[in-house]
């Protein structure tokens, strides 16, 4: 799926001067999954994503730093007010998310996890979740292992659940993004049916 987001999504979400596409594509992954998911009105749903926390820590990693420097940050609503709400009320509140995830977060979340260590839980155990993992920003197409450019890229096998997206720059380039989305089948047959979704991939 090679969704483009257009300047209107944009526009409507953080104003003719932004370039956040990135949140505003998760903004719209976000409602129209849930939508397709036809939860409950209370129902608590969360979007999780990754974050680098290179920048985030005092002091700053080498941009060039080689060990995994990222967090994932969970953002929740209720299913009810996420979609009666509009889309950049959405886009919003993962900005904030991510924005508050400052050096103090960061200290905490290692400090937690060094005293009660454990593996870090895939999946969506509530029927509600998703996971945007990798990023548009990872120069995929740029490896050239000697035979030429990348025809795609794919994440392959491993961790896929129900609400698992992966996104990689798009294939064509000019800012498109390749999402892999993986859906149980009814929500993929009612995500592909969601006009709101949909007017913005091809």
């Amino acid at each position: 799926m090679n969704a483009e987001i257009s300047d209107s999504i944009n526009s409507e979400i953080f104003g003719k001067q932004s370039n956040d596409s990135w949140k505003s594509l998760c903004a719209q992954l976000w409602r129209s999954v849930t939508r397709a998911r036809k939860l409950a009105a209370p129902k608590t749903t969360t979007f999780r994503m990754a974050v680098n926390c290179r920048h985030r820590v005092e002091p700053k990693l080498d941009p060039l730093y080689f060990g995994n420097a990222i967090q994932s940050i969970p953002t929740v609503a209720s299913v009810g007010e996420l979609l009666s709400r509009n889309l950049g009320w959405c886009a919003d509140q993962l900005h904030r998310n991510v924005v508050a995830h400052d050096d103090a977060t960061v200290r905490r979340g290692v400090e937690d996890w060094e005293s009660n260590p454990r593996l870090f839980p895939l999946g969506n155990f509530d029927g509600a979740m998703i996971t945007m993992g990798s990023s548009p920003r990872f120069p995929m197409y740029d490896n050239d292992f000697g035979w030429g450019r990348p025809v795609a890229v794919r994440s392959g096998r491993a961790n896929k659940f129900d609400g698992k997206i992966s996104a990689f720059p798009g294939s064509d380039g000019d800012g498109s993004i390749d999402l892999e989305v993986v859906l149980a089948p009814e929500t993929m047959a009612g995500l592909e049916t969601d006009r709101d979704f949909m007017a913005y991939v091809s």
